[in-house]
């Protein structure tokens, strides 16, 4: 389908900006870039509880946000939740991290933890918020009892950059404590350190979007050598999880954008899942662009993507959850 209008009907306000860190340093083009980054129509979003809080680190505490349904209760599902921002951006007052973190925690009954991991600035890079990650989902797991949430019950998502740290976590997890998290929740996530090529059907649909909204070759690039602090080659399986050995991992649930690049990295690494045995499932977000969990839910696919979510959660080691509808 089209990109859906409530995000075309914006793109002339990004004509002749060439990169978001060139339009947010001239006032003028950071006023075009606010108003289509605006949202100003959005719901209430639902009433929860919350509380900051902070999980011991490596690196020092990793700041937290706890997000309780209205009335709390014990024994309740969790979702522990990284936003996302090319691992140098965002934080936990973006929609993407605390609209979503409000949806999920008021649709499933559950506890949501938004980790505030350390960002790739000043000299940061991995492992660090790789460390921040593994850290928050150990304390989590380890104070589930004093959080409200049953233990067995626990899943770990994320958006885009903190989907990668995500699955990373997961993955070393997995191998260090011989323990898992119930599900992978993955949103628009990318898995390489090179995208692999577009498949046919989706490259012709990337052309008319524009050029700031892209993460074409040399923008992709640039972001993995900030993260990893040096070339793609040094990226180990936690770092880049399409590097890594995918056995006996958990079941895994992918939410594609339907207008994005880094769409074939998750096509891709949901065929390394599948072959390696590892229950996993791909929706795709029709209509959408990357970052559409920062669009409020009284828009269509972004409603439907947050219930497949809060339902993956919410049903936690039980039947496999149907698909986005089509």
């Amino acid at each position: 389908m089209p990109v859906h209008p409530a995000v075309a009907s914006k793109f002339h306000l990004l004509e002749g900006i060439e990169s978001f860190e060139a339009g947010l340093a001239d006032p003028a083009t950071r006023r075009r870039l606010d108003e289509f980054m605006s949202i100003t129509d959005a719901p209430a979003p639902p009433a929860v509880d919350l509380r900051d809080d902070s999980a011991p680190g490596p690196h020092g505490p990793v700041p937290v946000r706890v997000y309780t349904p209205a009335g709390g209760g014990v024994d309740l599902p969790c979702l522990i939740w990284l936003h996302g921002g090319a691992f140098r951006m965002g934080d936990l007052d973006m929609p993407e991290a605390d609209w979503t973190a409000r949806q999920i925690s008021d649709r499933a009954g559950a506890v949501v933890v938004n980790v505030d991991y350390r960002l790739c600035v000043n000299g940061v890079t991995y492992p660090v918020p790789h460390d921040d990650v593994v850290a928050a989902v150990r304390w989590v797991r380890d104070t589930a009892a004093d959080l409200g949430v049953d233990a067995t019950r626990i899943s770990l998502g994320g958006a885009s950059a903190g989907g990668n740290l995500a699955t990373g976590a997961a993955l070393k997890l997995r191998d260090a404590d011989a323990w898992l998290p119930a599900a992978l929740l993955l949103a628009y996530t990318t898995f390489h350190a090179v995208v692999p090529p577009a498949a046919p059907s989706l490259a012709p649909l990337l052309d008319d979007i524009p050029r700031i909204l892209r993460f074409l070759p040399e923008v992709r690039r640039s972001i993995t050598q900030n993260y990893l602090g040096g070339p793609a080659s040094r990226a180990d399986g936690y770092a880049m999880p399409a590097n890594a050995v995918l056995e006996g991992l958990c079941p895994v649930v992918l939410i594609n954008s339907e207008y994005d690049d880094l769409r074939a990295s998750a096509e891709v690494f949901a065929g390394q899942l599948a072959v390696a045995g590892v229950d996993v499932r791909q929706v795709l977000a029709r209509g959408m662009l990357h970052g559409f969990l920062n669009l409020h839910p009284g828009i269509g696919p972004v409603d439907e993507a947050l219930e497949l979510m809060a339902e993956v959660v919410a049903r936690t080691g039980r039947p496999a959850v149907a698909p986005l509808p089509k």
